[in-house]
């Protein structure tokens, strides 16, 4: 595709392949749209700043954050898990000092494929349910009917079908947007069962201030996030070195793995401030360059403009928040999936070996805590889930021998 047109365009442009699963973490999470749009706009300006405006990337929310913001909303209110995602931001940002001064090799140490792929793959697989449950036309916890069944199942099976035809069969720029392809065909679906209700859309403004939420320290919140904050860490490494390749130089080199994960770190703690969800490096747009060969940061500049002009659009919030449980449900279960498939790809690409008994204890305790609901009582805070499944591989990565054939 010609690079030709004007950044603003081809911004234009971004921002839609970005759109889909841009919108779709707070939609799941209970977090408002509008506000991660302004948040994410905002942070891939602060990552441009940082960079020296020179990766073109457009940051939104990693979906590893996904159970983690479900379970803080739920459990301690957005701005309390608004104090964990700031927490999160902080973490990024001491990995970039600590990469400074050591270099980018002792992420590869603390953080192997054999500690990164089960954890990722946890993450996915403890978002199973939730994803089923919304098929069927329930809550994520799957305690309310909120649909009819069979009109959910075919709702959400179609938006699926939809969602993987688009993503295995299209061609072109069509290719990176099947979760926003699924979201209009299973929205158009819906429209035609019935289950929409457009009555907020009527009384939304077209003109409004996002509500923006401040964050209130919570310690829980924190210990509970942190942990998770690990899985995009590595993820960013590996879009950075992605976009590298695809745009034929070494974002590593410069501006350095320091400045991305600080530019990460700022804008994921600047969302936590306004009550937006953690902004990282994001791979729909990864794969948008690579395609449309836009290697002008400026494009990403103008991404990031038509972003915070669409978060002051009460229409646009409105809109977002009448998709019906089964289409958020159908894509879900492709996705979530999808995440536990890429940390089972993790380990494989790295050719691990599972019969090599330290391998096989961290892969298979990381799982079985992770999914198996293990938990662990420290005081008032209770460890499990994600959080103590990633603990746990990289505390046995750490005081496992290595076995003898590897020095």
């Amino acid at each position: 595709m010609s690079t030709s047109l004007h950044p603003s365009i081809l911004g234009a442009q971004m921002l839609f392949v970005a759109f889909g699963a841009l919108v779709l973490v707070p939609i799941l999470t209970g977090l408002d749209p509008n506000v991660a749009l302004f948040t994410a706009g905002l942070g891939t300006l602060v990552f441009q700043i940082v960079t020296k405006r020179s990766v073109p990337i457009f940051l939104a929310s990693s979906f590893a954050f996904i159970p983690a913001i479900i379970h803080g909303v739920s459990t301690w209110g957005i701005a309390g898990t608004m104090s964990g995602l700031i927490a999160a931001g902080v973490f990024y940002m001491i990995l970039s000092a600590i990469v400074a001064v050591r270099g980018s090799g002792f992420l590869h140490r603390l953080l192997p494929p054999v500690v990164v792929g089960p954890v990722i793959t946890v993450i996915g697989l403890s978002l199973a349910p939730v994803g089923v449950n919304m098929a069927l036309g329930k809550t994520g916890d799957g305690a309310v009917q909120l649909i009819d069944g069979d009109v959910a199942m075919t709702v959400s099976m179609l938006t699926l079908l939809v969602t993987v035809l688009v993503s295995v069969l299209a061609k072109g720029m069509l290719r990176l947007v099947p979760i926003l392809a699924g979201l209009i065909v299973g929205y158009l679906l819906s429209i035609a069962f019935g289950i929409v209700n457009f009555d907020a859309v009527g009384q939304a403004a077209w003109f409004a201030v996002p509500s923006f939420v401040a964050p209130e320290f919570n310690l829980e919140a924190i210990l509970f996030i942190l942990p998770i904050a690990i899985a995009p860490a590595v993820e960013h490494i590996g879009d950075m070195v992605a976009i590298s390749n695809v745009a034929g130089k070494d974002y590593l080199e410069k501006p350095g793995l320091k400045r991305t994960l600080l530019g990460d770190g700022l804008a994921t703690s600047v969302a936590g401030v306004l009550g937006g969800p953690p902004n990282t490096t994001y791979s729909e747009v990864t794969g948008a360059v690579a395609l449309t060969k836009a290697f002008n940061p400026a494009i990403m500049t103008w991404a990031a403009v038509f972003a915070i002009l669409l978060s002051f659009s009460g229409k646009t919030g409105a809109l977002l928040g009448t998709i019906p449980v089964p289409v958020m449900g159908g894509i879900m279960t492709l996705l979530f999936g999808a995440i536990a498939a890429i940390g089972l790809n993790t380990l494989v690409k790295e050719g691990k070996d599972l019969s090599e008994p330290r391998n096989l204890v961290i892969v298979s305790l990381t799982l079985v805590f992770g999914i198996g609901g293990m938990q662990i009582g420290l005081g008032e805070f209770t460890l499990k889930g994600i959080a103590l499944s990633a603990i746990l591989a990289i505390v046995l990565n750490l005081v496992l021998p290595q076995p003898r054939h590897d020095h």
